[in-house]
């Protein structure tokens, strides 16, 4: 696989290292070690397609709040999508800015979502499909979302909206619910360890 780290750091398009003979192709579209080697969650807790019929259908901006935060990483597997990610890291320098990558079945690229970053897309072809895997499963009590059309993101979604859910259009704005995004995003405190009666910090 090739690894190229956007400018939102720890946020990675991953293209496919293709082997082609008179068969076609074969590559590698996951690998722990490979994901180990640049800094990336290498885990897998649930897997999920999502079908969408529709040019102009559009999914987000969703996340999970700590401690249920989860990795994605996400695929056209037919037709072709333009993926948006948001740093919502508080601590981060990038923090509320983002990045957009065309994903589409010729090419397979995939784009690696870290935690604590929000996540949509908007469906550029009739009958596209998309798959992602995610470091935690589905927790309710900790999903979140921010509108697609936030003025405070300004992203840059290349066509007209035809389809949306009721969920993700009523998602309440960032100057709405930064204060406590920004509180429930922070990263955990090191944990404190008892040594012979003295706290150590690791």
């Amino acid at each position: 696989m090739i690894f190229t780290e956007t400018r939102l750091k720890g946020a990675f398009i991953i293209d496919l290292e293709r082997r082609t003979d008179e068969r076609g192709f074969f590559a590698r579209a996951f690998c722990q070690d490979e994901f180990r080697q640049f800094g990336l969650k290498p885990v897998i807790a649930q897997a999920s397609i999502a079908s969408n019929p529709r040019k102009g259908t559009l999914r987000g901006m969703h996340f999970q709040y700590p401690p249920a935060a989860e990795t994605k990483l996400v695929r056209c597997t037919r037709g072709a999508i333009l993926d948006i990610i948001v740093d919502l890291r508080p601590e981060s320098p990038t923090y509320l800015e983002h990045v957009a990558v065309e994903l589409d079945a010729d090419t397979m690229r995939a784009l690696y979502v870290p935690e604590r970053f929000a996540h949509g897309y908007q469906v550029l072809m009739d009958h596209s499909d998309a798959s992602y895997e995610m470091s935690a499963p589905y927790t309710p009590g900790a999903e979140g979302g921010l509108p697609h059309d936030d003025p405070r993101l300004a992203l840059p979604w290349p066509l007209p909206v035809s389809v949306i859910s009721a969920k993700d259009r009523n998602f309440r704005p960032l100057a709405e619910i930064e204060d406590e995004l920004r509180r429930r995003m922070l990263p955990a405190l090191p944990e404190a360890v008892n040594t012979d009666k003295t706290f150590v910090v690791v």
